[in-house]
């Protein structure tokens, strides 16, 4: 079963799934409905779409830790902010912004419709909109799009995928460690594992959002020499 490969990686990332009013929070690995959000950005589908948001998420999805980066946050103010019932205006009013620092992971979206992943594959090359790592002004560096992201191999097998074009990690003689150990969760098809509430129930303007479970695994990423120059 083909599976479509997201290189998530940048200063700044914020995955919230439980934001309310004043306290915006992060969740330690890309959402569902983040990530969804993304392609139906790259991919030109309007807030108000049903459809294609419900097929994307269809997907199942499993995300690599390569680098679990930094919990903050940033405290902003705001100046007249009119109230829930519409009774008053706050003066000023303070809020927490958490987010990730320095954090790379490797998403997978794994499902029989090839035609989808590959209209995914090919907006991520040359997205509609502009891409955010969760929240607005949070730019992924490097880029979301990988040339050989469209994979056949299915969801966990792909996960185990390393670029050429990324550094690999060295041991403290500067050598390139042989094997890495890195964690992965993955959604499972049935209801065990943690619970996550960001699965897509219908448009984002409707903000609809219902659980699926992830359980955690691992893969192993072995390193490949490069060829030596003839």
């Amino acid at each position: 079963m083909p599976t479509l490969l997201l290189r998530l990686a940048g200063p700044m990332q914020s995955w919230g799934t439980r934001s309310r009013f004043d306290e915006r929070d992060t969740e330690l690995v890309p959402s569902k409905s983040g990530v969804i959000g993304l392609i139906c950005a790259a991919m030109g589908v309007d807030r108000e779409e049903r459809e294609p948001v419900l097929e994307l998420a269809r997907l199942r999805m499993g995300v690599r830790v390569d680098r679990p980066g930094v919990l903050r946050y940033d405290y902003q103010t705001a100046q007249n902010v009119i109230a829930a019932d519409e009774s008053k205006i706050h003066p000023t009013t303070t809020s927490k912004r958490y987010y990730l620092a320095d954090a790379a992971f490797l998403v997978g979206l794994e499902g029989e419709d090839e035609a989808l992943l590959q209209k995914a594959h090919r907006a991520l090359q040359n997205p509609v909109w502009p891409l955010y790592l969760g929240r607005k002004g949070y730019v992924p560096s490097p880029g979301i799009y990988l040339k050989d992201g469209l994979r056949q191999e299915p969801l966990k097998e792909a996960l185990a995928y390393w670029s050429s074009d990324w550094e690999w990690p060295q041991d403290e003689e500067g050598k390139p460690i042989e094997t890495l150990r890195l964690p992965i969760w993955l959604e499972s098809p049935s209801e065990t594992g943690s619970m996550r509430m960001d699965q897509p129930l219908g448009s984002f303007a409707e903000r609809r959002f219902g659980a699926r479970f992830v359980v955690p695994d691992w893969v192993e990423v072995k390193h490949v020499p490069e060829p030596a120059p003839a």
